[in-house]
């Protein structure tokens, strides 16, 4: 399984891309930069997409990839929330086109279709499994395992605050996805926006390992651009604390399962 890394920011700048990522090639993970970090040819590869919930910043593509691949029908799997969002403000008929009907000169057929997820409800998607689990955020919020037809797992939090434990029981990736979106001196922030710091970071990490007994290969991303120097210098307090590496994620990485 090759995962492909398009933005691992939660801001975006000419240097940093909003998240997003591929899974060989075939299935997108989140929208954020499905659209300006990918040719036309590598989008018209895309044959589903998984969208963890309605955030901008994890959906803003979605129109510009509709645009560009009206001469078929894509999958866009997610929540009825995260579909209510993506519906009502940019695949509304205003802001840009309902591209999940027909339409009169410029759509044949709609160039996306929306299927609905129901969290703890396994999937296939192109012969991948796909477990939809519930996290803690502001929105209506699932993370996703992924498994390969070779039997290879990764589990995306999405983003994510604290309480990731009553999920460790059903999933064991391995590669673990995560939110971690401030350094500590903003802990209060990541608490109420429900996001991760690395002082909240350990904590998940510990609670997965006394359900395991063991870690999963851990990567990051979603980080805050202008803390990212000083994140990662906290991250390698927790990596050293744990006796683990601990990766970040960057624009451009690909790695292999």
């Amino acid at each position: 399984m090759l995962i492909r890394f398009l933005g691992t920011h939660n801001a975006e700048s000419k240097d940093s891309k909003l998240v997003s990522f591929l899974i060989d090639d075939i299935i997108a993970i989140d929208a954020g930069s499905l659209a300006s970090e990918l040719t036309f040819s590598e989008q018209k590869k895309i044959k589903a997409i998984l969208l963890t919930h309605g955030h901008y910043d994890h959906i803003r593509e979605i129109p510009a990839f509709a645009f560009n691949n009206i001469d078929h029908t894509t999958k866009v799997y997610a929540t009825s929330q995260t579909f209510k969002i993506l519906s009502s403000h940019l695949v509304d008929g205003l802001i840009y086109p309902k591209f999940t009907i027909k339409i009169p000169f410029f759509l044949e057929k709609p160039s996306l279709k929306f299927i609905e997820l129901e969290p703890f409800n396994k999937i296939n998607i192109l012969g991948y499994q796909i477990l939809p689990l519930p996290v803690n955020h502001t929105v209506d919020t699932v993370g996703f395992e992924i498994t390969s037809k070779d039997g290879k797992k990764i589990f995306y939090t999405g983003d994510t605050g604290s309480g990731l434990s009553a999920l460790w029981e059903h999933i064991s990736p391995d590669i673990l996805l995560m939110d971690l979106t401030f350094p500590n001196k903003l802990e209060n922030r990541a608490i109420n926006s429900k996001h991760l710091c690395p002082k909240l970071l350990i904590k998940e990490l510990r609670e997965f390992h006394n359900v395991k007994g063991e870690f999963p290969r851990v990567i990051l991303l979603h980080l805050s651009p202008n803390d990212e120097e000083e994140i990662k210098k906290e991250v390698s307090e927790v990596s050293k604390a744990l006796n683990i590496s601990i990766e970040i994620a960057c624009e451009g990485d690909k790695i292999i399962v």
